[in-house]
Order: C-alpha cells, then structure tokens, then sequence
C-alpha cells in the first residue's frame, strides 16, 4: 500500500476510503428517498493531487449528488481501522468505499458492504484477474478501481554489459545476483521483508511462484503444507543464507527497498511499478539505466500478488443507487485514463496497456499487462489481517534462518488452521 505516497513523490501506497459527514440521509441534508443525493469519499493521502479534479466532473454533472472528498491517513492500518470502526458502528458516514483488495473478503464476509449487479459495471473492459479481487462467496461485492502487480527492476547497463539478458528462472536470478552483482560491487536482490504486508506478498509471490496456494478459494481450507511452499521460502531463505540478498534487506520496506535501487546499490529489485518514476527522475544513479519485468519463477516467469484497490458500496449508505453511478464514472475509460495519466497509478481497462500513446509515457506498461494477467489475489478470508500476520511472522523466521522452510510450513499450516476456524 505504501506505493500510492511515492506514486506523488517518485509515488506510494494507495486505499482510497470513502467517508463522510455526519451521518443522517433524509430530506434535512438534501438527501432525497429515491437511493440519491449527496456523498461523501475519503482516501488514503491523494498526494497526487489528481481525484479532486475527478470528482469535480462528476459533480457539475451530478450538482443533486455532489460527492465530498475527505482524505484519511495515509497508514493503510490506520485507513481499515476508521472504517471498521463506523462501519461496526452503523454509524453510516460511509457511502462508497475504495478498499485495498486484500479487505474485500472481510468486509463482504462481515456484512459491511453490498454485493452489486455485475451487469451495472464493465467488468468486462478489464483486465480479467482484477475482478476476482472483488469476489468473495461467489458474488461481486465491489468493483476493480486500481491495480497493481510486483515487478524485477533491474540494471540493464550491467546486465548488457555482461551480455546478459534480465532473469526469466529463479537460477539465473540467483547466479547473476552472485556473479555479475558482485563484480559491479552491487548486492544482489531485495524486495520488502520487513514483517509486514509487503513481506506477506513477497512470501506469497515465491509461494505462487512455485505453484503452491497458501488457502483454498472459501478461505477455511489450508493448502499451504506442500512441496511447493517448501521451495518458496526456501528461494527467499537461501537468499539471505548465501548472500545475494543482503541482510539489510530485512528492514526493508517500499521506499527503503526503492531508494537502494535507486541510489545504484542492487542489481535487481522486486516492487510496485511506481518505483519506475523516482528510479526515473532527476538524482537517481540509475536514471536510463534499467528496466523492468515480470518477476521470475523456478521454470519461468513467475506469480505476482495483485495489489491496487477496489470500490464497494456501504451496507449503511446513504444514498446507494448514487453510490452505485459514482463507481460506474470512476471506471469508466475516461477517468480510467486519468488515473494513469495525472495520478500515476496502474488502471484496471484492459485497453489502456496497449495504447501506444500511453506507451510511450509509461514504457513499463506491456511488462505489467503481462505480471497482472499472471496475477493472483492474496488469500482470501474473513480473517485476513491474521492470516497476514502469520505470513508475515513465519517468512521472516525463515529468512533470517531462525526456522526451516520445512518446519516453517508445517508450523504456517497450524497456525492457519487455528485462524480458520474462529468465527
């Protein structure tokens, strides 16, 4: 998440979050008893600048049902926890919301938002694993606003240097980052390691990568005891054990793994695309010196985590079928473009990866088509903030070679196992 702040900067970590005024619908705040009238949508530090010009073409368009924006925190923690907290409340302050994807699952399992009506979306313009993101139980429950696939940035100066090609295997990852890394005096490989939900990503990638699942589709049953789990964290946990991945990598977030890239310390870097326009733009040490591609995996190219954002609709909105229109203009190809173009982040209409127009300004657009079409969600579950948490606790002692990726597995499974069965 914390790629939508540097996506302003160089860009950084996006939820938008729709919140609102103090609550009560009705005749008294303009409200009217059709389903429409005003609303209200908050997010996460637009530090872009670019949803308030959005919203204000939705509003001279719509003056009965003008939208308010109001921007969170820029802590996606803090982001889920003020909507939790309203929406436990019935409060209903919220109309739309723009939830990372890894909370759909959650908040349609608690009953906090709506299911909708695919045939009211153009589901169908977008790219087709981002609305599995907005799934859960077999029904839509919200709408693919934002995407977003892992990366491997690397030093293309170096590697034509070497008369070699960026890695498609694990095995040319892992040779080239101690070889070639090595002669330039750069480290190997780093992605975000810290324990947190980047590192929960990370272990998802190797783990998807090598073929295994971390929990069935229903999001109760553990499949994450498998040779395949085995090989992931141990790709990452060999790492750091040889030395192609530093060990200062551990503490590494976005931005910090970013800013190593792009200051000329690694060779290779798994992140968000964003990291593309600060390695970029004036000071950095690789300005025109790299690229970007899918990440790699055991055979071949390997198995991103969808990042991005989606819209739903509050079970205590005011006004749902206004809500319900305000998705439709936020995914239309219009607005689609824009979030591209002026807020620098990954759209979810498929068309807009070809555009050659859009191309050219943004080169790393065919290889991120192709890492999120290859993409699968982060497990799905009514409890996914646990089920992170145990992720994230569990890859890091395997990293940090305090636990095998065979004992580490088995004692993953156990602990999401416990977790799947509370209610």
């Amino acid at each position: 998440m914390r790629w939508i702040r540097a996506a302003g900067r160089g860009l950084l970590a996006l939820a938008v979050v729709l919140c609102g005024h103090a609550a009560s619908a009705g005749p008294a705040d303009g409200g009217r008893d059709d389903g429409r009238g005003p609303m209200t949508l908050a997010t996460a530090g637009d530090l872009t600048g670019y949803l308030g010009p959005v919203l204000e073409g939705w509003n001279r368009a719509h003056p009965g049902e003008r939208v308010r924006l109001v921007e969170l925190p820029d802590s996606a923690d803090e982001t889920r926890a003020q909507m939790i907290t309203d929406l436990r409340s019935g409060a209903g302050r919220f109309d739309v919301l723009n939830i990372d994807v890894a909370w759909t699952s959650e908040f349609a399992a608690a009953g906090w938002i709506a299911p909708l009506e695919p045939e009211r979306f153009p589901l169908r313009s977008f790219l087709p694993p981002v609305v599995d993101t907005a799934t859960y139980d077999g029904k839509l429950h919200a709408v693919p606003y934002v995407t977003n696939a892992g990366m491997l940035f690397y030093r293309k100066d170096v590697l034509d240097g070497a008369g070699e090609r960026p890695p498609r295997t694990w095995a040319e990852l892992e040779r080239q980052a101690r070889t070639i890394a090595t002669r330039h005096g750069l480290a190997g490989y780093a992605g975000q390691f810290l324990p947190y939900e980047g590192l929960t990503v990370n272990a998802a990638e190797a783990v998807y990568s090598a073929g295994g699942t971390i929990l069935g589709d229903d999001g109760e049953r553990v499949t994450v005891d498998s040779a395949a789990a085995r090989s992931g964290l141990g790709f990452l946990a060999r790492g750091v054990r040889d030395g192609w991945i530093p060990r200062e990598a551990l503490s590494f977030k976005e931005e910090e793994s970013r800013q190593a890239f792009q200051d000329g310390r690694l060779l290779f870097l798994r992140n968000w695309p964003y990291a593309y326009a600060g390695a970029s733009g004036p000071g950095s040490a690789v300005a025109g010196k790299f690229g970007a591609v899918p990440l790699p995996g055991p055979d071949g190219p390997g198995t991103s985590v969808l990042g991005g954002s989606n819209l739903a609709v509050s079970t205590h909105a005011r006004h749902p079928r206004s809500a319900r229109d305000l998705i439709a203009y936020l995914t239309s190809e219009q607005v689609q473009r824009r979030v591209l173009t002026e807020g620098a982040l990954p759209p979810v209409r498929a068309e807009l990866y070809t555009d050659p127009a859009l191309v050219r300004a943004f080169p790393y657009l065919p290889a991120l088509r192709s890492s999120v079409l290859a993409a699968q969600p982060r497990p799905k579950s009514p409890h996914y903030e646990q089920v992170s948490l145990a992720v994230q606790a569990v890859a890091h002692d395997v990293m940090a070679q305090h636990q095998t990726p065979e004992a580490a597995v088995r004692r993953l499974a156990a602990e999401l196992a416990a977790i799947a069965r509370r209610r």
